[in-house]
C-alpha cells in the first residue's frame, strides 16, 4: 500500500495502515470557516449601560441579531450595584438591556430570547411582575435559572438575544 509523505503510518498485525490527523483551523470538505464567509461581527458599546466588569462586550451584532451579555443591576452613572430588592434590581437590569439594545439600533420589543439568572427562587414572583412591565404583550422565550451567586452580590442577571 502506498502511503503519501504527509500521512503517518503505524504497523498493525503485519500491515501498514495510513492515518491522517485533522489539521487545526481547517474547515472540512473545502468549506470556509464562517468568519471567512462574510459574517460581520460588530461590537456594541454604550455609556448608558454599565461597562463590562470582565473580558466581554456589552453586546455583539451578527447575522441580523444582537446578542447582549448578561446585565446585572449596576447603575451606569456610578458603576455601583444598586441597593434594593429584587424588583428594583430587575428594573435596573432591564433598563440596562434597553440602553444596550437602543445603542445597537433595536429595542426590547424585538427581544426573542432571555435567560434570567436569579439567586433565590423565592424572588421569582416579584421578578416576574417587573419583567412583565417591560414585556407586556408577546413576551420573548425565556429560561430562568437559579444560581448560587452572581457578581457583586446581585440578586438577578439577565441576558438576551434580539432581532435588529
Amino acid at each position: 500500500m502506498a502511503v503519501k509523505p504527509t500521512t503517518k503510518t503505524k504497523k498493525t498485525a503485519a500491515k501498514k495502515v495510513a492515518t491522517k490527523k485533522p489539521v487545526a483551523g481547517k474547515a472540512s470538505a473545502g468549506k470556509k470557516p464562517a468568519a471567512r464567509r462574510g459574517t460581520k461581527r460588530t461590537v456594541i458599546v454604550t455609556e448608558l449601560a454599565p461597562k463590562a466588569i470582565g473580558p466581554y462586550s456589552q453586546a455583539i451584532r451578527a447575522n441580523g441579531q444582537v446578542f447582549c451579555a448578561g446585565q446585572t443591576p449596576i447603575d451606569p452613572a456610578t458603576g455601583q450595584l444598586i441597593i434594593g430588592d429584587i424588583s428594583a434590581q430587575t428594573r435596573r437590569v432591564l433598563q440596562n438591556l434597553g440602553a444596550i439594545l437602543d445603542a445597537a439600533g433595536t429595542s426590547l420589543s424585538k427581544v426573542v430570547k432571555t435567560t434570567v439568572f436569579i439567586t433565590d427562587m423565592a424572588n421569582f414572583k416579584a421578578m416576574n411582575a417587573v419583567y412583565a412591565e417591560f414585556f407586556p404583550e408577546n413576551p420573548p422565550a425565556r429560561s430562568t435559572i437559579a444560581v448560587a451567586a452572581l457578581p457583586l452580590g446581585a440578586l438577578v442577571e439577565i441576558e438576551c438575544i434580539a432581532l435588529e
